[in-house]
């Protein structure tokens, strides 16, 4: 992690944010309150893994569509990590 001054393979070679996001990965769906360089410095700094952000289609409980953000990681733990502090960072 980058805020423990460890370095990251992945960091150094530019393949950790993927341009696409593989079926592979898990998603968190979410709207937006910040701007995407908030978020995706977070998610650099306290985890480890590829990851994938980006724009997504939301279904709303009547049914309308609306355009959200979301964002994709290949460690499972890490999805589950960065939802659990999610209304933490994604605030005015």
């Amino acid at each position: 992690m980058l805020k423990y001054g460890e370095i990251n393979p992945l960091n150094v070679f530019g393949l950790r944010r993927v341009e696409h996001c593989p079926p592979h990965f898990e998603q968190v769906h979410f709207n937006l309150y910040v701007n995407d360089k908030k978020i995706t410095d977070w998610i650099s700094e306290n985890l480890e893994g590829r990851f994938w952000f980006g724009d997504s289609y939301l279904q709303n409980e009547d049914n309308t569509i609306s355009l959200g953000k979301s964002a994709g990681f290949e460690i499972h733990g890490e999805a589950s990590y960065f939802s659990l502090i999610l209304d933490q960072i994604n605030c005015y």
